[in-house]
């Protein structure tokens, strides 16, 4: 026989801790519970708030709502019974911005008020499905005639990292994407690079050009002295192989920065 729920406890929570989540709808349950009936105990003001945010978001898109607000449309489904409006405000400040609240990891995201494992999972889910979307733009076009794209998915992948990221995009000869791949995680502020394990990679690829990309976890993109003496070390081996390096980008919370564009290859 099931146990009942423990006296002062809503059934359906877990006795390790609550689902924050409780349910994915929006409405309460049409059927009690046993032990009791599990009403929904959310102000009437919060579901006005809740109707004109998605009327909003319906008749003038994204563009009509401030970050916090979108983050507050998705709280909506994922925390059901709770006024989320202070808890998207808190995750904005925390981490700087709405890429910052996704690109943050699990245990930190949990360290904010009214987010547990369970929504944390969730927004690093969004954010995986996020990061596959814009690899996907990225196929079957060349890659030097879709940069904003390429940007696009860097900065999602990389820019709020908490360790640098070593990373390929493989190119073949009409500079498609073969490969996208990270060679190397490393400490905050260096991660180690290989020239000859770059080049070996890109050979075993038949890639015929590669782009580099790594991220400074401190958020400025300016490249080091390392940095740039790494690049020209790889250059330098792919070059008699026929591998061309088209770019180096590095990714800060601030923006990047182009080797090309800055004129340093």
């Amino acid at each position: 026989m099931k146990k009942p729920p423990a006296k002062g406890k809503p059934a359906g929570l877990e006795e390790d801790g609550p689902d924050e989540r409780t349910f994915f709808a929006d409405q309460p349950p049409e059927r009690p519970f046993r032990g009791g009936d599990i009403r929904d105990k959310t102000p009437s003001h919060v579901h006005g708030h809740r109707d004109r945010l998605r009327a909003r978001f319906r008749e003038s898109g994204a563009n009509a709502l401030a970050d916090y607000e979108i983050l507050e449309l998705l709280l909506f489904r994922l925390i059901p019974r709770r006024d989320t409006k202070p808890i998207a405000k808190a995750l904005i400040e925390r981490f700087g911005s709405l890429g910052g609240v996704f690109g943050a990891p699990a245990e930190l995201l949990q360290e904010v008020p009214g987010i547990g494992e369970t929504v944390a999972f969730d927004l690093k889910l969004m954010s995986a499905l996020a990061q596959r979307s814009l690899k996907s733009s990225l196929k079957d076009r060349p890659i030097l005639g879709s940069w904003s794209s390429v940007i696009d998915y860097c900065n999602a992948a990389m820019a709020h990292e908490t360790r640098e990221q070593f990373r390929i995009l493989f190119l073949d000869k009409r500079n498609k994407l073969i490969a996208d791949e990270i060679q190397g995680i490393g400490t905050i502020d260096h991660t180690p690079v290989y020239p000859r394990e770059v080049i070996k990679r890109a050979l075993e690829l038949s890639a015929t050009a590669i782009i580099l990309v790594h991220n400074h976890p401190s958020g400025d993109p300016t490249p080091s002295r390392a940095d740039i003496d790494m690049t020209h070390m790889i250059i330098n081996s792919a070059k008699p192989l026929g591998i061309t390096v088209h770019d180096h980008i590095i990714i800060g919370k601030d923006g990047y920065v182009s080797f090309k564009g800055l004129k340093l290859i």
